[in-house]
């Protein structure tokens, strides 16, 4: 599990929730990347609630990630009830497949807006991996694992 895995845990398991400051603005006034022709124009965009496209469309990237493992989960909830439910495999099996297709098709399109946002970011610490659907796979089958359904 990489670092970036581990503190998507953390935050989810609530970790994070009760840190000094949480909830409040940070306090980005001066910029270590930040050209010093453009610190106005910033201040002034950030004043106004903007930031900076990379940062959006990380958090956007963030947001999609997010969605496409909970349907995925959805679905293997919905496959483990109807296994239990002794509906006709080959429904449960044709539900899965289409889910995992789909998931597929969501984990190819984030990578290709991972790559473009990693060409945007001003620095190489801000860059996102690219995602691993096995990865991804494994990760959701260790935590349906750890709940008792």
């Amino acid at each position: 599990m990489n670092v970036e895995e581990h503190i998507q845990r953390a935050m989810a398991e609530g970790k994070f929730d009760h840190l000094p400051g949480k909830g409040q603005p940070l306090r980005l006034e001066e910029h270590p990347f930040e050209a010093a022709e453009w610190r106005l124009t910033h201040h002034l965009l950030r004043n106004a609630g903007f930031s900076l496209p990379w940062i959006e469309e990380r958090h956007e990237i963030e947001e999609a990630l997010q969605s496409a493992r909970q349907a995925l989960r959805r679905a293997w909830l919905w496959r483990e009830k109807a296994l239990q439910a002794q509906l006709p495999s080959i429904l449960i099996n044709a539900e899965w497949q289409r889910a995992l297709a789909l998931f597929h098709g969501q984990i190819e399109a984030l990578n290709r807006r991972i790559f473009s946002y990693n060409l945007h970011v001003p620095s190489p610490q801000f860059q996102l991996f690219p995602l691993d659907e096995q990865r991804e796979l494994e990760r959701l089958e260790a935590d349906a694992g750890d709940d008792s359904l």
